[in-house]
């Protein structure tokens, strides 16, 4: 179950989050194929991951912002990216690009700030731009909490597009970061979780000046939570290809 679009047009071109997305990708191409083997990738990230015990030692801060931008394979880039094509255009739309820019930014480091206090003793490097992204889905869940969102729901050989509104999709997804906190050691490694839950709360609050400015509650009422622009309705277009009747 993941979303791949929603329904919230935007009213002006994202130049930021197209950016982000090509410096991410670019990045990333340039250590995955550039790097000659795994002990190489190895000490890449341990150099520009961000490791919470060094960082407490006063060590590394530069990898707060170079982390953001190291994905730990394919998927885990697609995946982000995915997302923040999804959700940052329209925060961007509102915002303004220097606005988001900044927000984006000041997400991630939220999303550091908790998943180094969570483990602040861990060894193990954290990479990817998903603390960042989850700060713009929560800023996006404050301004737009019932924007439709199609999520394709794959259950073996079934799948199905279904649209949700943006407040179960992401609210479920915001408790399970917090229960994989909870439920996962500090030394296994693999998923972030606190820093996810760190940076859509961070995404969150950074949001609330900018609804306060649109009208704080008056906004939701005017709205319903919608999009103020009149959402997109996506429509398969039907095969030009004939029909053949079978023949009994």
């Amino acid at each position: 179950m993941f979303p791949i679009r929603d329904h919230n047009p935007s009213g002006r071109t994202p130049y930021v989050t197209w950016a982000l997305i090509a410096a991410n990708v670019a990045v990333f191409l340039t250590y995955w194929l550039g790097l000659p083997d795994d002990r190489a990738l190895e000490w890449f990230f341990l150099r520009w991951g961000l490791i919470p015990a060094r960082l407490m030692q006063g060590d590394g801060r530069e990898t707060v912002l170079t982390s953001m931008f190291l994905h730990g394979g394919w998927a885990h880039l697609g995946g982000n990216m995915l997302f923040l094509f999804i959700f940052g255009d329209n925060l961007e739309d509102r915002m303004g690009h220097g606005r988001f820019l900044r927000f984006y930014l000041a997400s991630g480091l939220a999303a550091a700030a908790l998943q180094v206090a969570a483990d602040p003793g861990s060894p193990i490097p954290m990479v990817g731009a998903s603390g960042a992204i989850a700060g713009v889905m929560g800023g996006y869940l404050l301004l737009f909490p019932r924007a439709r969102v199609d999520v394709l729901i794959i259950i073996v050989i079934f799948f199905r597009i279904l649209p949700v509104p943006a407040w179960i999709l992401l609210g479920l997804w915001f408790a399970m970061q917090v229960l994989g906190g909870f439920a996962t050691p500090s030394d296994m490694g693999g998923v972030a979780y606190w820093a996810h839950a760190g940076g859509f709360v961070g995404g969150v609050a950074l949001g609330v000046p900018l609804w306060l400015r649109l009208g704080g509650p008056r906004f939701w009422w005017a709205t319903g939570g919608q999009p103020p622009n009149p959402a997109a309705d996506y429509r398969l277009a039907r095969s030009r290809i004939p029909v053949v009747r079978r023949r009994r």
